[in-house]
């Protein structure tokens, strides 16, 4: 077992626990900017609508919620876990040209599951985002030259990955 194999199994059993609890799921980050930012809103919006009391009520109010839904967010697609799957496999995939490293294929990738977190809640297909792919592929690509054609079948396989593993 080579030394990838194991980041990738730990990743997998990492269930990013909360540091006070032991709960797994915690992502203080996405927590934290959901709760700033509705927190934010919620007073500005409870101070107008109910005074002084009203703002604090809609401090709370709206950190919590946006605090969960920075929770959810975080937790949609995890790119270390994600980069290490690929690294580790992509040369079983039918499309990879053998004379070419992961580095070469690893925007493409990034693009699949990224691309897949940030359009996949916009209730179109991948067939109805692809131009949107290819435009951040060829903004973001490294500097391998891979163009698109090459690179398209890595990106979909990226994202079909990503629609399989998050939960719904």
């Amino acid at each position: 077992m080579n030394s990838n194999k194991n980041v990738v199994e730990t990743d997998r059993n990492d269930a990013n626990r909360d540091a006070i609890s032991g709960e797994p799921g915690a992502h203080p980050i996405g927590t934290g900017v959901g709760a700033a930012g509705a927190g934010s809103i919620g007073t500005v919006v409870g101070a107008v609508v109910g005074g002084p009391v009203g703002g604090v009520v809609g401090a709370v109010v709206g950190s919590v919620i946006g605090g969960l839904a920075g929770k959810s967010t975080a937790e949609s697609i995890n790119p270390t876990f994600e980069d290490n799957h690929w690294r580790e496999n992509f040369s079983t995939r039918s499309y990879v040209d053998p004379s070419l490293k992961y580095e070469d294929y690893q925007s493409a990738y990034r693009t699949g599951y990224e691309g897949y977190d940030h359009y996949a809640n916009t209730g179109h297909s991948y067939d109805d985002i692809e131009p949107k792919l290819k435009r951040d592929y060829e903004k973001t690509q490294d500097t391998t030259g891979m163009g698109w054609e090459k690179a398209k079948h890595a990106v979909r396989d990226a994202w079909e990955r990503a629609a399989s593993s998050v939960k719904h």
